[in-house]
C-alpha cells in the first residue's frame, strides 16, 4: 500500500520525516545526566533525585540485578505504583539488556500469575503491601525466583522517611513489617546500596531486541504482551519530543501522574522526561485532583499529559478557581475524545493548550496527535506523527482503501509499531497485515489528512442494522450542564439486536430525570441513536489510567439478563 500524498506533506509546525538517534533509553538518560546532571529528575513527596542521583540509582541497580542473573533474552516483571523505584527499576533492567514486563498493582493473583508466567518472568519487583497481600500466596505457582520488595519510606526525605515506617506498622495490614528475610527475596534499597553503580553492565543493546512486553488489558479475552523493541521506544520518544517542538532541554516539569506501567505514561511522561532533561513530578493517585492542583501549583508543572476524566477531575476540585495552575502550557490527552467544555474549561484555568492525540500499546504508543504550533482540530485525533502512515480501510477487507469522509477501520505503519504479540502468532496475524496494523478503532480522515475516531469496532452498537456510536452521544450527554460524565452501551435485545443504554453521573447538586435526558437526546439525536434506558449512577467504573470501562457496564447488564 502507497500513503496518500498529505500523509508526508506537513506545514503544521511538524516535520514529516526525521533522522533518529540510534539510542536506546538507558544511553538516553546516561547522556541526559552528563548534560544536566544537578536538574531534578525525579519530585516524589518531599525527595528530589537529581539526573546524576538517578543514573548512579540506576547502574547500581543494574549491577545487582545483573549479580541476580538478568541479563539479555530473561523478563522482569515490575509491580509498582508511580515512585522512583519504578523509573530506577525500569532502567536498570533495560540496561541489562532484560525484558521489562510492566504490571498493574490492581492485578489480582489469577491475573499476576497468568502475566508473569507467560512472559516467563524470573525476577520481579514489587511493594512490600503486594508481596503480602497478593504475591506471597502464589510463589508456588509461578516461575518468579528472585523477588525485589520496594517500600515507599525507602525514597522519602527526612522527616517523612522517618516517621512513614511508624504509620506503616500501624496499617492494616502491616505491609512494612511483614517483609520477612527469606531466600531469594531482596529489599529494594538494600539492594541499591549493596552495589557498585560502576559495575553496571556496558554490554550494547541491540535496538532490535525486545524492551518491554506491553500487556493488553485482555478486554477481547486473554491479556497479551506487545512485543516493543528498544527501536520502538526510543523512536516514539522521539516523535513525541518532537511534538512538543516548542519546549526547552532541562527546564520543562512534566505531571507525571498516568500509571508508569501504562504504556500512555511510560512514554508520555516518563521517558519523554529523560529525553528532553525535565523533572518527573511523581503521583501515585491521579484520582487525588487536589494532589494534583497541589504539585502542578508547588513544582509549576508545564508539561501535562492526561486523558480526559483527568481533566475533568481537575476542572472540578474543590478551590480550583483559586488555584494558581498557570505554569501548564501543554497537554497531550488521549484514551477518548475530549468534550468541548472540558477542555474549555481546563484551558481558561491554566492558559494551557490542550492536543489531542491516538496511540495504543502496540504503537509505543504514539501515532497521531494536533499540531501544538499549527491548526488543531478539536475532535480529532489529528495527523500522523514523523515517519509514521495511516488510512481508513474497509472493516472487512484492509486492501481497500475509503474515501475521504468515509468510515471503516484506521490501519497504522511506522517505526514505532509493536513486532508482534509474544507467543501469540495467530493474534498477530489477525492484527498485522503486512507492516500495516489493524487497530480495531473506527475512523474517518478529512481532505487535510485530519482523522476523526467514531469508535471502537467492539463498542459499536447494532440497533436494527443501524450503527451507532458510544462515544457520539456521550459526548452529548456531557455538554449538558447537569451532567458531569456518561458512557453508552449496546444492551442485547431479542428482536432489534441491541438498544441503547446510558449512565449518568450528574454534577454535584443538581437534578435532572431520566425523561428531561431523553427529551433533551431527541432534540440533538436521530430517533434510533435515542437511549432507550437511562441509569444515574455515582460514578463510572474506570482503569488505572481514568479511561471508562465500558465492558464493566456490559457485563452488568448481562448479569441482570441472565438473571
Amino acid at each position: 500500500m502507497e500513503a496518500r500524498p498529505w500523509h508526508r506533506q506537513y506545514d503544521r509546525g511538524v516535520p514529516a520525516t526525521l533522522e533518529f538517534e540510534q539510542l536506546a533509553l538507558p544511553d538516553i538518560l546516561a547522556r541526559t545526566a552528563e548534560r544536566v546532571p544537578d536538574r531534578a529528575a525525579i519530585v516524589f513527596q518531599n525527595k528530589r533525585l537529581s539526573y546524576r542521583e538517578l543514573a548512579a540509582e540506576v547502574n547500581a541497580l543494574a549491577a545487582a540485578f545483573r549479580g541476580l542473573g538478568v541479563g539479555p533474552g530473561q523478563s522482569v516483571a515490575i509491580q509498582l505504583p508511580n515512585i522512583p523505584q519504578a523509573v530506577i527499576a525500569y532502567y536498570a533492567a533495560l540496561r541489562c539488556g532484560a525484558r521489562v514486563v510492566l504490571t498493574n498493582p490492581l492485578y489480582t493473583p489469577r491475573e499476576i500469575e497468568h502475566q508473569w508466567n507467560d512472559a516467563e518472568c524470573k525476577l520481579a519487583v514489587t511493594m512490600d503491601f503486594l508481596w503480602d497481600q497478593k504475591v506471597r500466596g502464589i510463589r508456588d505457582q509461578i516461575e518468579v525466583e528472585t523477588f525485589v520488595i520496594a517500600s515507599i519510606p525507602e525514597y522519602l526525605g527526612f522527616p517523612l522517611n522517618w516517621l512513614a515506617p511508624f504509620k506503616l506498622r500501624r496499617a492494616d495490614p502491616p505491609a512494612w513489617a511483614k517483609v520477612r528475610e527469606e531466600p531469594g527475596v531482596h529489599r529494594f534499597r538494600a539492594l541499591v546500596r549493596g552495589a557498585r553503580a560502576a559495575d553496571a553492565p556496558t554490554d550494547p543493546i541491540d535496538l532490535d531486541e525486545i524492551a518491554v512486553l506491553q500487556y493488553t488489558g485482555g478486554t477481547t479475552g486473554v491479556s497479551k504482551g506487545a512485543m516493543l523493541t528498544h527501536r520502538n521506544l526510543s523512536v516514539n520518544t522521539q516523535q513525541t519530543s518532537t511534538w512538543f517542538s516548542d519546549s526547552t532541554f532541562g527546564n520543562e516539569v512534566v505531571m507525571t501522574c498516568l500509571p508508569l506501567f501504562h504504556v500512555f505514561g511510560m512514554t508520555v511522561c516518563m521517558n519523554l522526561a529523560v529525553y528532553s532533561g525535565g523533572t518527573m513530578v511523581l503521583i501515585p493517585n491521579p484520582r487525588d485532583s487536589k494532589a494534583l492542583v497541589a504539585a502542578t501549583e508547588k513544582h509549576r508543572v508545564t508539561i501535562f499529559p492526561g486523558v480526559p476524566a483527568l481533566y475533568n477531575s481537575m476542572n472540578n476540585s474543590p478551590g480550583i478557581d483559586s488555584a494558581d495552575v498557570s505554569s501548564v502550557r501543554y497537554c497531550l490527552s488521549g484514551s477518548a475524545p475530549i468534550p468541548p467544555d472540558v477542555l474549555t474549561r481546563f484551558e481558561s484555568l491554566t492558559g494551557a493548550k490542550i492536543i489531542e492525540g491516538f496511540g495504543m500499546s502496540e504503537t509505543s504508543p504514539l501515532t497521531h496527535a494536533n499540531p501544538l504550533l499549527g491548526e488543531r482540530r478539536i475532535g480529532s485525533i489529528g495527523i500522523p506523527v514523523s515517519n509514521t502512515d495511516a488510512r481508513v480501510v474497509d472493516v472487512d477487507d484492509p486492501e481497500r482503501e475509503l474515501a475521504t469522509g468515509e468510515e471503516g477501520e484506521l490501519i497504522v505503519r511506522g517505526p514505532q509499531v509493536m513486532t508482534g504479540y509474544w507467543k501469540r502468532a495467530d493474534e498477530t496475524a489477525a492484527t498485522m497485515h503486512g507492516e500495516w496494523l489493524r487497530t480495531g478503532d473506527l475512523a474517518a480522515v478529512d481532505a487535510e489528512g485530519y482523522f476523526r475516531i467514531v469508535g471502537r469496532k467492539k463498542d459499536m452498537i447494532n440497533c436494527s442494522g443501524l450503527k451507532v456510536f458510544p462515544d457520539e452521544i456521550d459526548a452529548l450527554l456531557m455538554a449538558h450542564d447537569a451532567i458531569l460524565e456518561a458512557a453508552t452501551i449496546g444492551v442485547p435485545h431479542p428482536t432489534k439486536g441491541e438498544t441503547v443504554k446510558s449512565f449518568v453521573v450528574l454534577r454535584p447538586g443538581m437534578a435532572l430525570t431520566a425523561e428531561e435526558i431523553t427529551a433533551y437526546c431527541r432534540e440533538n439525536l436521530a430517533a434510533y441513536k435515542v437511549p432507550r434506558a437511562i441509569e444515574f449512577l455515582s460514578e463510572l467504573p474506570k482503569s488505572s489510567v481514568l479511561k471508562v470501562l465500558r465492558r464493566e457496564l456490559r457485563d452488568r447488564e448481562l448479569r441482570k439478563l441472565e438473571a
